[in-house]
């Protein structure tokens, strides 16, 4: 059974046919494909892989040049991003599948074609997908009619590219603005009218921490102090012994919520989801915390910090903090970590990734004050970022609408409904019939050609000579 998944009744003047009969297909050597060793950092050559990143480097060895016609339409095979080029390029990856139509599609159409089709086709992961796409039928307009929904989409796209760049920058700006309140908060400065209006004694007998230990300490209030972190609670690393960390008999018959890096990084302040459960072989080798730990990531994500909802076991990669109730708020020292993130990031080696460890953590400095300023503090965070919270979760509902207008406007498009048809334009299969007619005559010459080069010699006037 065939597939047709754009449109079930074509417009007049148009024709639909196979993907695999619409284009050439030139695929990439290994031998042109270029190492990642060999990227500059510039070069006369982009150098274009499967990804979302248009460009991952560049070179200057000609003989890498993909041999196509240019614009070229790229398709990544196993990520399914598409990419439309107008220049010379090289493959930085394989499973890259460089298209030129046969001439019966507009370039620009065709590149926003094959974006609406690929959202058609199941992801199959870091799979091959070429093998469903040229399975496809593909509905071909009259390229009059072509150039008329490239203008309209352009014009469409063109607006909402300008918004969306407006609501990235504005995005960018709460988030400088969040470490802005950070600092205000830790320097004292969201509460300079709370101290006035509470004047208690700031210090605590919590022992204070050499300033002499670091540089760059955040000029605090003259009642506050430094307080290393190993003060205000207890800081562990989280456990799992057993190896393979992925042995079976770990998530048998599970029950225990087992947390990782990546689940604290997606979450929203407190972590309520996962993704696999310890059983009691798993919970032996491991350790249960408790709702309210505060977790920490030292590896890969560094400093992305949560709550725990629930009890659970989480991995060495993760630290948990608990709070020491008398004289820490544990939100308090969250959005510390949340203001000090960078610099955490410093203290990581240059490895392939990233990570610190339990001592860093334990040395970090915080500068301390009074439980109750400590509350006043958070309020204060809260109240300001709660509004920077509405609004980015605005721009990406936002955001979100315009991705999904983006393929209403091709899928219009592709069902001939984003511009008026003309019936005086020359109808798409009179126009394959033309393609076609014109490539048989030059296959035709081309056989001719190869016929006379190989004419047999006369054998009378050779025996003559």
């Amino acid at each position: 059974m065939r597939n047709k998944i754009i449109i079930m009744n074509l417009p007049q003047g148009w024709i639909e046919i196979k993907f695999e009969n619409a284009v050439e297909k030139i695929s990439i050597l290994n031998e042109l494909k270029i190492k990642q060793k060999d990227y500059l950092t510039e070069g006369l050559f982009p150098i274009i892989d499967q990804g979302e990143v248009f460009i991952g480097g560049y070179t200057n060895d000609v003989k890498k040049v993909i041999n196509c016609k240019i614009p070229a339409i790229i398709f990544g095979d196993h990520t399914r991003c598409v990419k439309y080029l107008s220049f010379k390029f090289c493959a930085g990856a394989d499973g890259i599948k460089v298209f030129n139509h046969i001439g019966c599609y507009n370039p620009k159409l065709f590149f926003y074609f094959i974006q609406i089709l690929t959202k058609k086709i199941p992801d199959k992961g870091y799979a091959r997908h070429y093998q469903h796409l040229e399975k496809e039928y593909i509905p071909i307009p009259p390229l009059p009619e072509q150039q008329r929904i490239v203008d309209k989409i352009d014009s469409l796209f063109s607006e909402l590219d300008s918004g969306v760049t407006l609501l990235k920058t504005i995005k960018a700006q709460l988030a400088v603005y969040r470490q802005t309140v950070l600092k205000w908060a830790f320097e004292g400065k969201l509460t300079e009218e709370w101290r006035k209006e509470n004047l208690i004694n700031v210090l605590t007998n919590i022992e204070e921490a050499p300033k002499s230990l670091t540089n760059d300490l955040l000029s605090i209030p003259e009642k506050w102090s430094y307080v290393f972190l190993s003060k205000l609670g207890d800081l562990s690393r989280g456990k799992s012994k057993h190896r393979p960390r992925n042995d079976p008999k770990l998530f048998e018959r599970g029950k225990y919520p087992f947390i990782q890096t990546g689940d604290v990084k997606a979450a929203k302040k407190y972590i309520n989801t996962y993704s696999t459960q310890y059983g009691e072989f798993g919970l032996k080798q491991s350790k249960l915390w408790r709702i309210g730990t505060l977790c920490i990531t030292i590896a890969a994500n560094i400093a992305e910090t949560a709550f725990l909802a629930i009890d659970a076991c989480f991995p060495d990669s993760i630290v948990g903090f608990t709070a020491d109730t008398n004289v820490v708020e544990a939100k308090y020292v969250d959005y510390f970590i949340q203001s000090a993130k960078i610099k955490l990031w410093a203290f990581a080696p240059a490895t392939a990734q990233k990570n610190i460890n339990l001592e860093t953590l334990e040395n970090l400095i915080i500068p301390y004050c009074s439980k109750s300023e400590q509350q006043a503090i958070v309020s204060a965070i809260e109240s300001r970022l709660s509004v920077c919270d509405k609004l980015e979760q605005t721009i990406d509902q936002t955001l979100a609408l315009s991705a999904s207008l983006r393929q209403s406007i091709l899928k219009k498009a592709f069902e001939g409904r984003l511009v008026p048809q003309d019936p005086n334009d020359e109808p798409a299969e009179k126009l394959l019939e033309r393609i076609k007619a014109e490539k048989a005559a030059v296959l035709a010459k081309q056989k001719q050609t190869r016929k006379r080069g190989k004419k047999r010699p006369n054998l009378n006037q050779l025996s003559n000579k």
